[in-house]
């Protein structure tokens, strides 16, 4: 019955992302939005509504290691696992916004997080509300400063009517939540009956189950040469697991962290990784991301599963 939930939950992840993913593009195209930020906003929004639905039940239910080691891992699990499967499909060029407002933003997000929890383990409301406020505030400037689209896109976008354009995000929506709501549940309790901790639990099965959605719509992305959302999506996602999803859960309700690594490991991962994504990007062909980073980028990952486990 596991196996089932699992398959299902697949199948709907790679159907609801490529619905997100062309409602995606003729929105930005109806709205004159660039595209990176429409693959920041809508698409990161919806591809981490499976962390914040995760990570609202996991805390009110008193599992916060389990809000917390999904939100760390996922951010872990974009960039080493889903970037670095996705640059085995192609090169990515990487727009110069990238390091002067989208990396910067993530890394400061990423402190803030560490910050609050190795203050006193705990992420309270009024830390909660200062993440959640600067997310708003992000997003503002974004859509204030990036409101122009290039004729190279207008080249390869995707024309819908406003009603197949908004039937495509709320199936889409739909489809990665139900997607990854099936996937969470069949891999944890597989993960249960082999009586590992609810952090590993998070960090690994949780966090990969519910980065499928960002993995899937990666993917669909760089097939159909739409890659400045593929990235944009990423990142957006990454600011949004820190900014959203554990702003809104500790406004809900304090998150306390119980496991030690979660503070001693994990988010130096994460914050590792995250860095590592800069020199990258400059060197040593500036702008440009190919298949030996996205190597890279998953032996860090897998090097961080063998250690977790």
């Amino acid at each position: 019955m596991n196996f089932l939930l699992i398959i299902g939950g697949l199948i709907l992840l790679v159907l609801g992302g490529n619905w997100l993913l062309k409602s995606a593009v003729a929105l930005s195209l109806k709205l004159n939005i660039s595209k990176v930020v429409v693959g920041m906003t809508v698409v990161s929004f919806a591809t981490s509504a499976p962390e914040l639905i995760v990570s609202i039940n996991a805390a009110l239910n008193g599992s916060s290691d389990l809000a917390l080691g999904n939100v760390i891992g996922s951010n872990i699990a974009n960039l080493g696992l889903v970037l670095g499967i996705t640059l085995l499909f192609g090169n990515m060029k990487v727009e110069k916004n990238f390091y002067k407002l989208d990396w910067p933003v993530m890394l400061i997000a990423s402190a803030l997080l560490f910050l609050f929890l190795s203050n006193d383990t705990v992420v309270v409301r009024y830390e909660g509300i200062l993440l959640f406020s600067f997310l708003i505030l992000f997003l503002i400037y974004l859509l204030r400063t990036q409101k122009k689209i290039d004729l190279e896109e207008l080249e390869e976008s995707i024309t819908l009517s406003g009603l197949k354009t908004s039937l495509y995000l709320l199936l889409g929506g739909l489809g990665l939540w139900g997607g990854s709501e099936l996937l969470i549940k069949g891999a944890t309790a597989l993960a249960l009956d082999f009586g590992v901790t609810e952090r590993v639990i998070g960090v690994t099965i949780v966090s990969i189950g519910t980065s499928i959605p960002e993995l899937a719509a990666s993917i669909i992305a760089v097939i159909k040469k739409e890659k400045a959302i593929s990235l944009g999506n990423l990142i957006g996602s990454n600011i949004f697991n820190i900014l959203a999803v554990i702003g809104i859960t500790s406004i809900i309700t304090p998150i306390s962290l119980s496991d030690e690594r979660l503070l001693s490991s994990d988010i130096y991962w994460m914050l590792a990784i995250s860095f590592t994504i800069l020199p990258m990007v400059l060197l040593p062909k500036k702008y440009i991301l190919n298949w030996k980073h996205g190597a890279l980028l998953l032996a860090a990952y897998c090097s961080f599963i063998y250690m977790t486990l």
